[in-house]
């Protein structure tokens, strides 16, 4: 996945500027608009990344999950913006606004990674084969809970198959011999 760049403001012209900065310094935008409701759109064909804006508060609330809001503002509006928005007070220097979107899109992508590696929660119907399988092993050889969990998770490690499928197995193979 690919963070990409989109950038809002008012004078297309200013918007135009940005992005030619960004672009001089390896960085990609994938897209330049004048309102909040473009940027949106635009936003909505890609992964991730970071919006560029100077009228955030139109849009914060409507941002997908993997996208983070950057503010180019005077220090009064930006005493007034949430902790969540990444803010270059204006008017800018290059430095800072390269800084501040590598930094942005860096913690986007370790926060990406992080998410990927989380086990994604198991459905009823998957809960259920295992704790069937916890309960079988449980009353067959006299198991504690703990154990049982333990047994399921070992033989899904020896096995190389996920644990849902190694409770499956189990069930099968304990009831075909009841």
């Amino acid at each position: 996945m690919s963070s990409s760049i989109v950038i809002a403001l008012p004078k297309i012209e200013d918007a135009k500027k940005i992005r030619t900065i960004l672009n001089r310094h390896g960085l990609t935008v994938a897209s330049v608009c004048s309102s909040v409701s473009n940027a949106l759109a635009s936003i909505s064909e890609l992964d991730s990344g970071v919006l560029t804006d100077a009228y955030y508060k139109d849009a914060l609330d409507d941002l997908p999950q993997y996208f983070e809001m950057l503010l180019l503002a005077s220090q009064r509006i930006i005493d007034e913006a949430p902790n969540s928005v990444s803010t270059v007070q204006m008017p800018m220097k290059a430095s800072a606004l390269i800084d501040t979107v590598n930094d942005m899109l860096y913690h986007l992508e370790r926060r990406i990674k992080k998410e990927k590696k989380k086990p994604k929660p198991r459905s009823e119907k998957e809960q259920n084969y295992i704790s069937n399988a916890k309960r079988l092993l449980m009353e067959k050889n006299q198991m504690t809970e703990e154990e049982a969990y333990r047994h399921i998770q070992k033989c899904s490690m020896d096995s190389g198959t996920n644990m849902v499928e190694t409770a499956q197995m189990l069930l099968m193979l304990m009831y075909d011999e009841i």
